[in-house]
């Protein structure tokens, strides 16, 4: 590096939030950042999102101009064992503020620090940002239906008068598609929790943010950002700068070559993938309805088991598959074991379809390849996706449950053949297909890469020229 260059090349610091569903996309935007933009970036790490060692190989694989810093341990040994990770990761972050605040000082004096980028968990860290005389902005790492539904809550708690899952009308946010109350995110759903008390928090304190980042685009969600850009008194300019996707992984396991040699053999556009995410895992009984479901669809399926949540055994999830199952399948399905490499399989050409749970990284994952959804929404914000995906992008098609919350196998079989085969099927491969498209072109030089350029011209106040009326708009 030529003398001078560390200090006047623009750095960014940015503070995720536990987990790889959260550190990805945020490395995704500081590569961005990085290879695009001219930057060097700095990931402040807490003891808790360095635990696993998946999480340090990742951040170890980063490129050299983002570097790593770790934060002082916290103590949360007062938090009960029941306490909600949403409310550790919110009190972990308030903790963390003298730290944060020290780290960003002494990081000025080495680099030209231009800003610090919270995850949506670590909002209270603004106030580190402002004490070291920086620029804060928050990456909200879902859609803006979530993103909308936060900044609205404050208002919404105010009025409410029951549970969410108890109100007779859809909650009807503006430009948002109506989303019913049982499927507002199960960290809403009791408004006595600390966590639920926390969100209403989250949701004031994301307004002292000088810009938020969303990781999606305005195509799949085209009325929300609308509404969401027109002025209103307290609410920070929001960039849609997605789907930040992973990409240059170095982390594929070994022994996952086989499910690929399995999909090289397949006929293009003949196999549906199943899988309910890293950590999302079903019951003995709904495994059950979910092996004979596929059996009974006569489709070709690659299936990514995990051990059943109520499972004797705990130690092979294939000991849970109902008796005789891969056998009677083994011509035209394969069963794979916790883990496959997800984007490859995605991207292969004999996958046309994905049994997913709407975790909003798998999601966009899958619209950049493509491949339309049969919705399973199991943890956090994944039921409220569903709906949007479903009734609002039009990308995928959801199933019955019964009361009991069980999917039953011919439900299952029903809408599988529907996907693979049918009239909706082709519906929705159609407007994935669309999305696909635009999603690509937005990130090379559509919406969301002008929308990034953006951000950095006007609300990082970074002086590279505004060459438009329409930035000028924006700026103002």
């Amino acid at each position: 590096m030529e003398k001078g260059t560390e200090t006047t090349t623009p750095h960014i610091v940015m503070l995720p939030t536990p987990g790889m569903g959260h550190l990805i996309p945020l490395a995704e935007l500081a590569k961005l950042l990085v290879s695009k933009h001219g930057f060097t970036a700095t990931f402040m790490t807490s003891a808790s999102s360095t635990a696993s060692q998946t999480q340090q190989a990742f951040l170890s694989s980063l490129p050299s101009s983002i570097s790593t810093l770790s934060l002082p341990p916290v103590s949360l040994s007062d938090l009960p064992p029941t306490t909600a990770p949403e409310t550790r990761m919110s009190v972990e972050a308030v903790r963390l503020i003298p730290a944060i605040s020290s780290a960003l000082k002494e990081l000025k004096t080495r680099h030209n620090v231009v800003g610090f980028v919270a995850d949506l968990f670590r909002a209270d860290t603004f106030d580190a940002a402002r004490d070291a005389g920086l620029r804060s902005y928050l990456f909200f790492p879902t859609n803006l239906l979530t993103l909308s539904l936060i900044l609205h809550l404050p208002e919404i708690d105010a009025n409410l008068t029951c549970e969410f899952k108890e109100l007779a009308e859809p909650v009807q946010l503006p430009g948002c598609v109506p989303v019913p109350g049982t499927e507002i995110p199960s960290p809403l759903q009791d408004r006595s929790n600390e966590c639920y008390k926390w969100m209403v928090h989250h949701g004031k304190k994301y307004r002292e943010a000088d810009a938020i980042l969303v990781n999606s685009f305005d195509e799949i969600e085209p009325d929300a950002p609308k509404i969401l850009r027109q002025p209103e008194s307290g609410r920070p300019p929001i960039y849609p700068i997605g789907p930040l996707i992973q990409t240059g992984s170095t982390l594929d396991k070994a022994g996952t070559a086989e499910c690929l040699d399995w999909l090289d053999k397949q006929q293009t556009n003949s196999v549906l993938y199943v899988s309910f995410g890293s950590t999302g895992t079903l019951r003995k009984k709904q495994m059950d309805e979910v092996a004979y479901g596929l059996e009974l669809s006569g489709q070709r399926f690659l299936w990514v088991v995990r051990i059943p949540s109520d499972a004797e055994s705990k130690n092979d999830p294939f000991a849970s598959l109902p008796e005789g199952f891969q056998e009677r399948t083994k011509e035209r399905g394969m069963v794979v074991s916790s883990w496959v490499p997800q984007i490859k399989v995605l991207a292969h050409k004999a996958t046309c379809g994905y049994v997913c749970h709407c975790g909003w990284n798998s999601t966009l994952e899958t619209v950049a390849h493509g491949v339309p959804i049969i919705a399973w929404p199991l943890l956090a914000e994944q039921k409220q996706n569903a709906v949007m995906l479903s009734e609002g992008a039009g990308i995928a098609l959801r199933l019955e449950k019964r009361e009991d919350g069980v999917v039953e196998r011919e439900e299952i079989a029903r809408k599988v053949r529907e996907l693979m085969e049918g009239e909706e099927g082709k519906r929705v491969q159609r407007k994935v297909t669309e999305l696909k498209e635009v999603a690509a072109e937005g990130m090379k030089e559509g919406s969301s890469s002008m929308a990034l350029a953006r951000w950095w011209r006007c609300g990082g106040k970074v002086v590279v020229g505004v060459k438009d009326a329409d930035e000028v708009m924006i700026c103002g």
